[in-house]
């Protein structure tokens, strides 16, 4: 996608639902009150036969101090900068106010090119306003309504001479190096590729330290963050290459998400709203980072949401951060180790890293633990040698009998990848005690090198089906019919 389109305005003039549309899912979180949007939120924006980069911005404010209004206000004046279009849109109903004519004064000199749109323009209580915007000096407003589709056809028409021309620049400047074939042909396909990149979520208490810790990854100041807690609300992604120290590179998108707080203290309809976002997120990835703060590890939450991203079967990592201001190091890691084997032992072997997202030490080790994680994930074992460990494990320890009857396990196979299943073909599942499946999962985790990836074990009843069972009576039967019949 050639042209970057960034929908700017007001507080509560209509960006996220006209971001929605353009993107075709509800992706942004949408409520009536002003200012929900805080960081710039991307998307695949879809229009007619365009196709282009859509960004979402939070609300522009009349503030330039370092307040939590300040920051966003400097962030979505980035997104302006970095984008080849911008898309002013003020409240038709409401009319132009002076913080839409200070914007406008800031767009003409910072955008490239500026399109004046006019929401909430259905029906006539809009007129007025859409007649008032034509003061701006930005030229023909565009009569719109994000929520109800209407003016798309008119935005259409201002796009395309825009994209037609960002992509003849663009095929202009485009080394021919850059152009990689993706041919189809024998042999696996990478499991990370730049079109299916490996997919993480980083996930916490809110105050974690999240939004910081991605901003350090990539290397800028790409997400909103403070000393407020919550300032995160949507779940943002960001695609980036994540190189280690040798060059090499990995393609990721890379999930923030709000922080998440006891079930019984989220009553803000909103704050629903952005942990059911990151709730969703962590279903999304593959990999999930449950970020800790070093200075209250381990508390309730924090292991509900490690348990909540297992349960889900996704792999693994822990990582512990403000780590530069913890002064007994050693000491503290002890503890940590100690404290996740006996708290989480679902999570058994799972990576535990130390981090600073202020200094950014610790971050190569998070890199090669995430990797590590999803390999792990992929993880896929050959069925003889799963059978030959079967047999060794069962003389090691033999299965129960229950009722004086032994449950016989008899074959087993890798069902899936991602995270690693299996099924055990066997007698009376329905009375294997829950200590021996944990028994053979924990066998499986140390044997196959599989630490800290959720593990499902299936047991699958065969009964004690004989194929001979009742024929010889069967063919007793047969034969004295037949003799009585002959005489």
């Amino acid at each position: 996608m050639s042209l970057t389109l960034a929908i700017v305005g007001r507080p509560n003039v209509g960006k996220s639902t006209l971001f929605n549309r353009l993107v075709g899912k509800r992706l942004a979180l949408v409520d009536d009150q002003p200012g929900v949007t805080r960081d710039l939120r991307e998307g695949e924006g879809r229009l007619g036969d365009l196709r282009f980069t859509v960004i979402d911005t939070a609300g522009l404010e009349d503030a330039t101090d370092d307040s939590l209004q300040g920051r966003m206000r400097r962030l979505t004046e980035r997104a302006v900068d970095m984008a080849d279009v911008c898309l002013f849109m003020i409240d038709a109903r409401v009319g132009v106010t002076p913080t839409d004519e200070m914007f406008a004064e800031i767009l003409r000199k910072r955008s490239k090119h500026v399109i004046l749109a006019a929401n909430k323009a259905e029906g006539n209580a809009a007129d007025a306003g859409v007649l008032e915007a034509y003061n701006l000096g930005l030229g023909e407003p565009v009569r719109l309504s994000g929520e109800h589709g209407e003016g798309m056809t008119d935005l259409y028409a201002q796009l395309m001479p825009l994209a037609d021309a960002a992509e003849e620049k663009q095929v202009e400047e485009a080394p021919q190096t850059d152009i990689e074939l993706d041919e189809d042909g024998e042999g696996e396909t990478p499991l990370i590729t730049a079109a299916k990149p490996l997919q993480v979520a980083v996930v916490g208490r809110p105050n974690a330290g999240k939004s910081t810790l991605i901003n350090k990854i990539i290397g800028e100041d790409r997400l909103l963050t403070g000393p407020e807690a919550g300032i995160t609300r949507d779940a943002i992604s960001l695609r980036i290459d994540w190189a280690d120290p040798d060059g090499e590179s990995t393609p990721m998108r890379i999930f923030d998400t709000a922080g998440m707080r006891k079930k019984a203290k989220v009553q803000e309809k909103l704050e629903k709203l952005s942990v059911s976002d990151g709730l969703r997120a962590v279903k999304f990835a593959e990999v999930v980072v449950v970020l800790l703060d070093a200075a209250i590890p381990f508390e309730q939450q924090d292991l509900r949401i490690a348990d909540l991203a297992e349960r889900e079967g996704r792999a693994v990592v822990v990582a512990v951060n403000k780590w530069d201001i913890e002064d007994n190091k050693q000491e503290k890691l002890r503890e940590l180790k100690e404290s996740f084997d006996r708290l989480l032992p679902q999570l058994r072997g799972a990576p535990l890293i130390t981090v600073s997202a202020k200094t950014g030490r610790g971050l190569e080790r998070l890199r090669a633990a995430i990797l590590r994680a999803h390999d792990v994930w992929n993880r896929r074992v050959p069925t003889a040698a799963l059978n030959r460990w079967l047999t060794a494990m069962l003389e090691q320890h033999p299965p129960p009998a229950p009722q004086g009857r032994r449950i016989k396990l008899r074959y087993m196979t890798q069902a899936k990848t991602r995270p690693p299943g299996f099924v055990v073909m066997c007698s009376h599942p329905d009375k294997m005690p829950e200590s021996y499946t944990r028994y053979l999962v924990n066998g499986l985790r140390q044997d196959f090198d599989m630490p800290g990836t959720p593990i499902r074990l299936t047991l699958r009843g065969q009964g004690d089906k004989n194929p001979y069972k009742g024929r010889r009576k069967k063919n007793a039967g047969a034969l004295a019919k037949h003799l009585k019949q002959r005489g």
